[in-house]
């Protein structure tokens, strides 16, 4: 099978998803501010509903069993909402509280609590709508685990609705990421904050917080970084003034 074939398969009903996801919940927020000044970022309300209510409704539909949900600002008020809200997932805390450890230290500290298969890597604070295909499944039908340790899923730049980035990466025709945007040089696709890792990446890490950009990069210059294009809306939600305007397209239809 092409790599070109691989990425664009349509997902059946019994693709096999990854069973954990790692949420990323520990940010400060500071953008967000003052919604954050009271509430941990991921329990923003958007569309009537948590931020990471949002999220978990799509890794319940993908059929994803547990969750492994990484806790720092305001940790005890988001513990308490996902022992009240939160069911049809099993929850395990990674607890940061001691030091907020970023994306790539968030990942190494919640190693063993992953395990040792491909997991899902996801951002508490993006809100995407499936569209015709589910994002999840298609990440899990696109992922080939003998030649990938990163797969991201993407939208073009003209579609990252509240997004005011000028895209991430850049991807070849057959979905490999081949670099990162360059200083005045946008880049084509924007990160959705959704993805499915190979807990090989991680591997020699630096002491104390960094940026999954180490892993990334490492992916990227091995050939094993890959991307697949989301069919359906994706929001960036960042700030108060995002919240309305994703509030207004969802409404808008």
């Amino acid at each position: 099978m092409s790599a070109r074939r691989a990425l664009s398969l349509r997902p059946n009903p019994g693709v096999a998803v990854p069973e954990t996801a790692m949420v990323m919940a520990a940010g400060l927020g500071k953008r967000m501010r003052p919604l954050t000044a009271t509430r941990p970022k991921p329990l923003v309300e958007v569309a009537g509903k948590p931020l990471i209510d949002h999220v978990f409704d799509r890794l319940r539909t993908a059929g994803v069993k547990r969750a492994v949900v990484n806790v720092h600002y305001l940790a005890d008020a988001l513990e308490a909402h996902l022992r009240r809200r939160i069911d049809g997932v099993e929850i395990v805390i990674s607890d940061e509280r001691a030091q907020l450890m970023e994306t790539g230290g968030g990942l190494v500290q919640a190693r063993n609590l992953i395990g040792d298969q491909p997991f899902l890597s996801v951002n508490s604070d993006n809100l995407w709508i499936d569209g015709p295909i589910d994002a999840i499944r298609s990440l899990a039908a696109a992922w080939d685990d003998a030649r990938m340790d990163a797969l991201l899923l993407m939208v073009p730049l003209a579609r990252a609705h509240c997004h005011r980035g000028t895209g991430d990466f850049h991807l070849d025709p057959a979905g490999r990421i081949t670099g990162r945007r360059k200083p005045g040089r946008p880049a084509p696709f924007v990160w959705t904050g959704v993805q499915i890792l190979s807990p090989r990446l991680i591997a020699d890490w630096p002491p104390g917080p960094f940026s999954t950009n180490l892993f990334w990069d490492r992916a990227i210059a091995s050939g094993r970084a890959y991307g697949i294009v989301h069919s359906g809306l994706w929001f960036d939600v960042g700030t108060p003034a995002a919240i309305a305007r994703t509030e207004a397209i969802l409404a808008d239809g």
